[in-house]
């Protein structure tokens, strides 16, 4: 290094002078700079150079020059090897100029030595050197004045350089030639009067200079395959466009320039200088952009408006030349379209920038309203307004905004006041769908102009239509702009209007706007909640503070939804105006939002309190409290989002901790501080931060669940990352503080913050043998991120055995925990750790690299796995199978960087490539041996089989091995086995988990070796024989394997290894993957031996990995030969006689296709090829072939995902995205030709009638799925309406009623009207008229589908659709008898019901009276004999019943209603149905009087519906609608109790006889026992005891974890709706009989909010909810229903409060401290047993016993401790200790034998250290102790008659804390002080 090099030598000069020591510094600094490699780090080194350069400034100026000199040249060096950087090269160049203050002449002449020296003359300049030259032309004024003294030189090197670049093309993606292109630029930029006589001049024309331009016009016209480099010469070439010194000569030049693409070769004229135009040797398109964006980008404005001489008229470049080039651009299907909408918007911001010259040149208006160039201008922002290609919409924001910005200019320059563009645009805003996103832009751009007023009169339902757009987060930003601007703009018009009159202008807002945040805030949908919280709130409130004040009052209720839209407001307000006080009843408010049951509100409310304005304001006592009680209960909550957002949260409240304390440590008061409480808040800082400490660490034992672990995990990586000074170098947010040290040191003092602690160390080496990679890889990391450099020895040992123990296991998770645990040794350890572990004598005594003994030994372990494989597979896939070493190797090689590191090390290099090589060849031998292994075909052909095995021959052949090794004998006892045994699965587990991870370590070591920035060092790592091996390796995974997550595992390596030698300079490995995709493409064409079907396996895979390596920006030459061999196979006629069995190349083809349509990251690359694959799989549609045809619909639908982007919706039939028709077919007009001729010739005349057209229902769908436009009649989406007409006469159903859903888009909202009126007059008048049914059918559904998005918002209004309610009158008779087909009379009613208010009364009582007649003449049962009996009637009369049903909701009338309750009560089975589905849909919820009457209806029916039990799915909608009606509780009223009496007991025993002995089905069971809890809850009495009981148990059975989920929840739904009516009742002194039922009830209640289902949690949440008041008074209204772990402590506390003299609660509580054996886990860890295959899963993974011991300790305690002497309870405990005592004593002493031994337990502690069963042992263990003890200080004296306990309280105290103690030493139990953390929320004794 040549910087390193000159500071060496500078050092030595200087050591001698006085100045050495700031020198020294100086040179130190810069050092650190150049060692460094985060952009943090060389900043900060490089401002101490600048500062001590200041210093020493004074000092050089004193010495002559020679001293000087070696100074000045090592920060050149440095400052020449920065050139990558422009801030470092910026604070280099300031540097360099301080030191040289006084010898500016002596630094010119070493910056001109030093550029000088770059590359002698005529030679190639390396890439190094043109960044060096580029930026001392940009950044330095030395530098320029250099190459102005030496620009001949340069030009020739330029030259010479570019020319090298184009002959040898080194790399396809090489910034090379970029390179040069940037420093012309540069040259053309900088040094425009030096170069302007070489061009524009006779006399000083450059011959290098013309050598120069043909080479720029060479890489524009293609020579150079890079588009970056391509677009760059063209700006290149508008540079030196800028230096002719007349406009005229530049723009002649530029005309010449456009005219070449069309002229072909010759000569161009460029000023003096004359070039042969090089011919386009591959035309794409791109020569016109290359040199339009360039003009647009920077030439000269008076150039592009100056006269063009050669036109007829007052032509100019901007208008006349580059205009017609943008519009041809961007009508151009390119893979360029983000660069050709750029253009066009940048030719907008060009036009606008020179309209007084355009003006002056042609006298008059260019944007005239009948101009040609506006309609262009309008066409062609408005056509590609809705493309998908990712950033063009900014251009089309701007581009919109600059069009009506000159409009606007215009129109005042020449006084037009007629403005009829504004009012165009805005219609076409208002006609478009709310779910196009491309409608808010132009609206956002044209408020400004028309006033916010004029928008919101012309677009009434804008404000709907923003609150849709806020719940899809793709549409929510520009619904926020749009209510932005509006917002803004009624600001600026008021404030113009009325100075000073805010209130007004909040009574405007409010009027529009706070019915929108109203109902955004308070919705249930928490996408549309956050989004308007996040976007709208704050920013309302900053802009109208004053807003706050109606907001609240909208906010003032109990519900949930008020509560969190009160707290959403409160922290919006707290962002605006900072510190916000929390007392009284908003303090209340605000604890009932943090333990609600909602995640939203708890979440909005924790972030209340976390956040500030500003960092250092410190947190109040009350939001320190707050937290303490809220953090417990919130660590074991199901959402991912939640626990992110938490720690989001709790961050934000460390910041602030640490930010004032530190501000209190310098003696500042920071903003917020309470006077005289200053160093208070300092120690509640500490003491916070050392709580959450402890909460974190002792959530993280194995006995938690995934749940907590992964929340305390998050908070511990907030705490280490905000409270520790370890400095990050590649983060660049979240860097501690520089006097972090500070605040360190005063914690510790006051004996807290030891985060690094033996036990904290101990609680994450256990979460590294978690089953969950989630929880792994976040404890490894900060393991290695933040704990000390090495671990102890001991514990490196211990873990070291482990991990080899756990490579070994057939379980993927446990050998994935080794992988893990090998890795975090390996960053965790140093030269001793490798001593100790004796890994450095298994590699060569001169190799001390770390990195590289581990990866040797790693490598052993593997090939001793594979030669146990090669022996005996079976066993070596129980014992000692591949994939867990393989694993390790992957992370050890690829995840640490020290690692990666030592690979560049010149002395290791030869090392690794050994061993790299041994390991790819390992990995081969593995792949052969695991692939061959599973083919039925073996012998040495087997290697050359092209075709995956079928999963038969995989089954044979894993079955003659395990016969093999098992003998003949067992052969045919196992022949009638349809399930996988363990050694099949086992075997299977081996080799697929080995091969993908094979695929993904391959892969992954090519993209790290083979990176082109890597130095060549002494020859290649991975030389080309090791790649050529892993390259089969790959092609014998894809090629040979079924198993379709290998398949994806090994994709992901090999799109990683493709990419890498596509990308790498060498010729030869870059062929590699055009080798593979030929072989591919030529095996796929040829004939196969065996079928590879289930979507051709891996094979579709090879070829997806290979073009997905070539780089985004080239033109991917591998896709388009692909994509054209594949089109050209598929298209070939299928064979006359094909062999079913085998698969057809055509078949595979499209599999490929479709596999290529999906890749992820070959989207808009491959929309170039879509027309002809749409056509190719419409095509497939129709072929002979069942595979083929299947082939077809698979790559069809995945063309339509492509082509209409992600499909997101909102709900069943409710896109809540779309692409409107119109612009569809302009980004696929070819495409629409295609889909226009399909349906052409299926709604045409046919010869021989109608034909089967099997393409026609793909086309429909994917019509159907578009959105309507705005266009007009001539629009290319006209042409669609008459063939989708033509299809409603259709003979299949299908096709009748997609095309009508086609019918939708095709059809724009303001030409809706007349088409409803055309096809309304099109229907029969009379029953003569019907020429054809499915004619008339196919016409109802057109006018049904265009009527159903119409009505509403942004619909058709009452008037617009009269005349159609008036057409469909004259025309009822198709809803009588007189029409025979009851479909097309129910369609006919379908219509009717979307029109209700728009007939007349004497057609609507004709209506009913039809309804009426029809309904009333079925017969009982519906039963109808044959020769009535028609297709479809059943249809017709559900149809009729729910529109009698809406018709009642509607218009609640009480003969209506009454007519519904008579359907209810009618035997026809259709009708009953209809109006149960109807009732359950919800859509009666709008009438309250409807719902009343309906309620009582089928309360008076229950029984005699119970009594008859028709029919079982009957049964369940009835009981059902029944529950959804009464689904809120005050909703039961007297009537309905008299409804049942007399019947409400025999109802409930046919219910509870149902659910305790039918068992009917669990669905039925849920509704039947919802159903009893809700007759039983409003007959709750002594007498009922005995059927409460029965209910009771009934509820302990479905409650069980091993019950299946649908009865665990109908378990909790129940005990919500009449557990705590039960409970209630109890407590009362009539009811002492239900004392024992409600303590059942509540221990039913605290095992359902320990579900692992968090539906049944929620449910069992709302009985702990409604006891929460004093369960002895009634229940208040608007009861908040709380958290499920408040509700745990809720029953608890109501146990303890009023239940506690009853001695069933303390056997009851007991019955959740199970006995464990502890001394069988111990013996079964330390047999160390081999592991098999399947583990048996916990029936409740969510329960965490532990936990919950901790929580009731405390109650139990409580209770003994509030007993009376001599109460019952006391002899119950007596008994119990008498029971346990002995056994708690013998545990306990075991304990303390066992870990007292240190050597002993060392061999299986660290096993032990990530065993859940033990912890949770411990944690029964110590509770139970705990309560022995206590229960032996009540007791006293009678204690001493316990059998076998010989020990009094004081004596089991001490053995329990020296137990607990011990084993806290060895992770196994929380330290004393961690004790009370999860037992109750607050702070633990002694904290702060």
């Amino acid at each position: 290094m040549g910087a390193e090099r000159e500071a060496k030598a500078c050092a030595a000069f200087y050591g001698a002078l006085g100045i050495s020591q700031p020198v020294f510094s100086c040179l130190r600094c810069l050092r650190e700079f150049a060692g460094s490699t985060a952009k943090r780090c060389k900043d900060k080194h490089l401002e101490e150079a600048l500062e001590l350069s200041q210093a020493l400034s004074e000092g050089l100026q004193a010495l002559g020059e020679a001293e000087a000199r070696p100074l000045l040249r090592c920060v050149l060096a440095f400052q020449m090897e920065a050139t990558g950087s422009s801030s470092s090269f910026q604070k280099l160049e300031q540097i360099v100029t301080q030191l040289a203050v006084g010898k500016e002449a002596l630094l010119a002449r070493e910056v001109g030595a030093l550029l000088a020296n770059l590359a002698p003359q005529g030679e190639v300049l390396s890439p190094g050197d043109l960044q060096s030259v580029c930026m001392f032309m940009e950044e330095s004024s030395l530098g320029r004045q250099h190459w102005r003294q030496n620009l001949a030189p340069l030009l020739q090197r330029l030259a010479t350089t570019l020319r090298w670049v184009l002959q040898s093309q080194p790399v396809p993606d090489s910034t090379w030639g970029y390179l040069v292109i940037k420093a012309c630029l540069q040259l053309f930029q900088v040094l425009p009067k030096d170069v302007a006589p070489l061009v524009w001049s006779t006399a000083g024309k450059s011959e290098t200079l013309q050598s120069l331009l043909g080479l720029l016009l060479e890489v524009a016209w293609g020579k150079a395959p890079n588009k970056d480099t391509r677009l760059l010469a063209g700006t290149a070439l508008s540079m030196l466009v800028n230096t002719a010194p007349q406009p005229e000569h530049g723009a002649s030049a530029v005309l010449a320039l456009f005219q070449l693409p069309d002229q072909g070769t010759g000569e161009l004229k460029f000023g003096e200088l004359a070039v042969e135009v090089p011919p386009v040797l591959d035309p794409d398109g791109l020569e016109k952009l290359v040199l339009t964006r360039g003009l647009l980008t920077c030439c000269k404005m008076d150039i592009l408006s100056c006269q063009l001489e050669s036109f007829t008229h007052k032509a100019c470049l901007l208008l006349d030349v580059v205009f017609p080039a943008v519009c041809a651009l961007t009508k151009e299907q390119k893979d360029c379209h983000y660069y050709c909408f750029q253009a066009c918007a940048l030719w907008l911001q060009r036009l606008w920038e020179s309209l007084p010259a355009v003006w002056r040149l042609t006298g008059t208006r260019i944007l005239a309203q009948d101009t040609e160039l506006l309609r262009q201008l309008t066409q062609l922002v408005w056509d590609n307004a809705e493309t998908p290609v990712e950033g063009v919409s900014e251009f089309i924001h701007s581009s919109f905004r600059l069009l009506l910005e000159i409009y606007h200019l215009e129109c005042q320059h020449f006084q037009d006041q007629e403005r009829p563009l504004y009012r165009q645009m805005l219609q076409r805003v208002v006609s478009m769908p709310w779910q196009i996103k491309a409608k808010y832009v132009p609206l956002c751009a044209i408020v400004p102009y028309v006033g916010s007023q004029q928008v919101l009169d012309a677009y009434p339902d804008l404000p709907q239509h923003l609150l849709s757009c806020l719940s899809t987060n793709h549409l929510c930003p520009a619904a926020t702009e749009a209510y932005k601007a509006l917002v803004r703009q009624q600001c600026a018009e008021q404030q113009d209007g009325q100075r000073g009159m805010e209130a007004a202008l909040v009574e405007r807002w409010a009027l529009c706007w706070l019915p929108l945040l109203s109902q955004a805030l308070r919705s249930p949908l928490p996408i549309l909640q956050s989004n308007a919280a996040n976007h709208l709130l704050a920013w309302t409130l900053r802009q109208l503070p004053a807003t706050q004040a109606p907001l609240a009052t909208r906010f003032s209720g109990q519900d949930t939804a008020s509560l969190r839209a009160w707290v959403s407001l409160l922290k919006a307000q707290k962002s605006v105006v900072g510190a916000l006080p929390l007392q009284g009843e908003a303090l209340e408010r605000l604890s009932c939002c943090l333990g609600a049951r909602e995640e939203g509100v708890r979440l909005a409310a924790l972030g209340l309190l976390c956040c500030s304005p500003s960092t250092n304001q410190p947190l109040s006592d009350t939001e320190v409290q707050l937290l303490r009680e809220f953090l417990p209960l919130n660590l074991n909550c199901d959402s991912s989002s939640f626990r992110q957002l938490l720690q989001a949260a709790v961050r934000k409240a460390l910041v602030r901790l640490r930010d004032s304390s530190l501000a209190q440590l310098r003696g500042k008061v920071p903003q917020g501080t309470e006077p005289g409480k200053g160093a208070g808040q300092l120690a509640q800082a500490v003491g916070f931060v050392e709580w959450l400490l402890q909460l974190s660490i002792t959530s993280l034992s194995p006995g938690s669940n995934y749940q907590r672990k992964k929340t305390a995990l998050l908070l511990l990586a907030a705490v280490l990352e905000t409270c520790t000074d370890t400095w990050s170098p590649n983060r660049k947010k979240g860097q501690p503080p520089r006097t972090m040290a500070t605040l360190l040191s005063y914690a510790r003092q006051s004996g807290c913050w030891d985060f690094f602690s033996q036990p904290n160390l101990l609680a994450l080496l256990s979460c590294l043998q978690d089953s969950t990679n989630e929880i792994r890889d976040l404890a490894s990391e900060l393991l290695v991120r933040y704990f000390p450099a090495t671990f102890p020895e001991p514990i490196a040992l211990g873990l070291f055995q482990l991990a080899q123990d756990a490579l070994g296991s057939p379980r993927v998770q446990e050998a994935e925990a080794g992988a893990v645990l090998m890795k975090t040794i390996l960053q965790k350890s140093d030269s001793g750790t490798m001593k100790s572990l004796a890994l450095e004598a298994e590699a060569a005594p001169t190799l001390p690299n770390r990195g590289l003994c581990f990866a040797q030994h790693l490598l052993h372990v593997l090939q001793a796995q594979y030669a146990a494989a090669c022996h005996d597979l079976l066993q070596a896939a129980a014992t000692a199978p591949m994939h867990g070493a393989i694993a390790a190797l992957r992370r050890c090689l690829l995840q640490v960087p020290e690692v990666a590191a030592s690979m560049q090390a010149t002395e290791l290099v030869q090392s690794w490539q050994e061993l790299l090589t041994c390991l790819v060849t390992t990995a081969r031998d593995i792949t052969s041996l695991l692939l061959g292994a599973l083919q039925s075909q073996q012998g040495p052909g087997a290697d050359e089989q092209a075709a995956a095995p079928s999963f038969a021959d995989m089954g044979n052949a894993i079955g003659s091995l395990i016969m093999l090794r098992k003998g003949q004998g067992q052969e045919e006892e196992e022949e009638d086995s349809v399930l996988l045994s363990e050694e099949h699965s086992l075997i299977l587990t081996c080799c697929w988990v080995s091969v993908k991870e094979i695929g993904l370590l391959l892969g992954g070591l090519a993209e790290l070796l083979l990176a082109p920035a890597l130095p060549a060092g002494s020859g290649p790592l991975l030389p080309l024989p090791t790649l050529q091996t892993a390259t089969k390796v790959f092609q014998e995974i894809l090629l040979r394997c079924r198993h379709w997550g290998a398949v994806e595992g090994c994709s992901m390596g090999f799109t990683k290894f493709c990419a890498a030698l596509l990308n790498h300079p060498d010729a030869e490995l870059q062929a590699i993957p055009q080798t593979m995709l030929e072989q591919g493409l030529e095996a796929l064409s040829g004939p196969r031996s065996s079928s590879i079907t289930r979507r051709a396996a891996g094979f579709p895979m090879l070829f997806l990995c290979i073009v997905s390596g070539e780089a985004p920006t080239q033109a991917r030459p591998l896709l388009t030969r692909c994509v054209q061999t594949l089109l050209a196979l598929a298209t070939t006629a299928l064979p006359q006689d094909w062999d079913q069995t085998l698969d057809l190349p055509q078949v595979c083809a499209l599999h490929v296709l479709q596999t290529l349509v999906r890749g992820a990251g070959l989207g808009g690359a491959l929309l170039r090829h879509a027309t002809p694959m749409v056509t190719l799989a419409l095509r497939g549609l129709g072929s002979p072939c069942w595979a083929m045809r299947n082939a077809a619909i698979q790559l069809f639908s995945a063309l339509t995902s492509r082509l209409l982007g992600q499909q997101r919706s909102r709900g069943e039939g409710c896109p809540a995205e779309g692409v409107s028709l119109q612009a569809f077919l302009g980004q696929h007009p070819q495409l629409g030709a295609v889909l226009l001729g399909e349906l052409g010739a299926a709604a045409g005349p046919t010869p021989g009638g109608p034909h089967l057209r099997p393409a026609l229902h793909a086309i429909l769908t994917l019509l159907a799925q578009l959105q309507p436009g705005a266009d007009g009649p001539g629009s290319p989406s006209a042409r669609f309406l008459g063939p989708l007409l033509g299809l409603a006469g259709s003979p299949i159903y299908a096709v009748r009623a997609m095309a009508a859903k086609a019918l939708v888009p095709v059809v724009p909202l303001p030409q809706r009207q007349g088409l409803l009126l055309q096809l309304t007059r099109q229907l029969p008048a009379t029953p003569g008229q019907v020429r054809s049914h499915n004619a008339v059918h196919g016409r109802l559904l057109q006018v049904r589908a265009l009527l159903a998005p119409t009505l509403g918002a942004n619909g058709l209004s009452a008037e617009a659709v009269r005349p159609v309610a008036l057409q469909l009158e004259a025309r009822g008779w198709l809803l009588t008898p007189a029409q025979r087909c009851p479909l097309v009379r129910a369609a006919f009613l379908q219509i009717l019901a979307l029109l209700p208010a728009s007939f007349s009364p004497g057609f609507t009582q004709s209506i009913r009276a039809t309804i009426s007649t029809e309904l009333g003449s079925l017969p009982a049962g519906g039963k109808l004999r044959c020769a009535e009996l028609q297709v479809g009637s059943a249809v017709l009369h559900q149809t009729m019943a729910q529109f009698v049903c809406s018709e009642a909701a509607r218009l609640a009338d009480g003969e209506r209603i009454g007519t519904v309750c008579s359907l209810l009560q009618q035997p026809n089975p259709d009708v009953q149905l209809a109006v149960l589905n109807w009732v359950i849909a919800g859509e009666g919820g709008t009438c309250e009087e409807l719902e009343k009457a309906l309620r009582l209806t089928l309360l008076e029916s229950l029984g005699s519906v119970l009594r008859e039990r028709r029919d079982k799915e009957f049964l369940r909608l009835y009981l059902e609608a029944l529950l959804h009606l009464y689904r809120d509780p005050s909703s039961w009223s007297q009537e309905a109790s008299r409804k049942l009496q007399g019947s409400s007991a025999a109802c409930l025993e046919m219910l509870l006889h149902m659910v305790e002995a039918e068992r009917p089905g669990p669905d039925l069971l849920f509704q039947a026992l919802c159903a009893t809890s809700l007759l039983l809850a409003h007959r709750v009495g002594a007498e009922d005891s005995p059927l409460v009981e029965r209910w009771c148990a009934v509820l302990e059975e479905c409650s069980r974890s091993a019950s299946s989920e649908v009865l665990r929840l109908a378990a909790a739904r129940s005990l919500q709706t009449a557990g705590a009516d039960v409970v209630r009742q109890s407590l009362r002194a009539a009811c002492p009989l239900l004392v024992p039922v409600a303590l059942r009830l509540i221990n039913v209640g605290i095992h359902l909010l320990q579900d692992e289902e968090q539906e049944v949690r929620h449910k069992a949440s709302g009985f702990a909810s409604l006891l929460r008041p004093d369960p002895r008074e009634p229940l208040p209204d608007g009861c908040i229903f709380v958290q499920d772990n408040m509700g745990v402590l809720g029953l608890l506390q109501l146990l303890l409060a009023e239940f506690g003299d009853h001695p069933e609660t303390f056997d009851s509580l007991l019955r959740h401290l199970p006995i464990l054996d502890l001394r069988g886990i111990v013996e079964e860890l330390e047999a160390n047993k081999t592991t098999s295959l399947y583990k048996e899963d916990e029936p409740n993974v969510f329960a965490e016993p532990a936990i919950l011991a901790r929580q009731l300790l405390p109650v139990l305690l409580q209770l003994l401790e509030k007993a009376p002497a001599g109460s019952p309870l006391h002899a119950l405990a007596l008994r119990w200790l008498a029971a346990t005592g002995p056994g708690i004593l013998h545990d306990l002493r075991y304990c303390e034998h066992r870990w007292s031994q240190g050597t002993a337990a060392a061999r299986w502690g660290m096993k032990a250290l990530g065993c859940a069963k033990l912890h949770v042992a411990v944690a029964m263990l110590l509770a139970r102790a705990r309560l022995a003890a206590q229960v032996l200080h009540m007791l006293g004296d009678s204690a001493a008659a316990v059998p076998g306990l010989g020990c009094g309280a004081k004596e089991l105290e001490q053995e329990l804390e020296l137990v607990q103690g011990l084993l806290a030493r060895h992770g196994l139990a929380p330290t004393l002080s961690q004790g009370d953390v999860l037992g109750k929320p607050g702070p633990p004794s002694g904290a702060a």
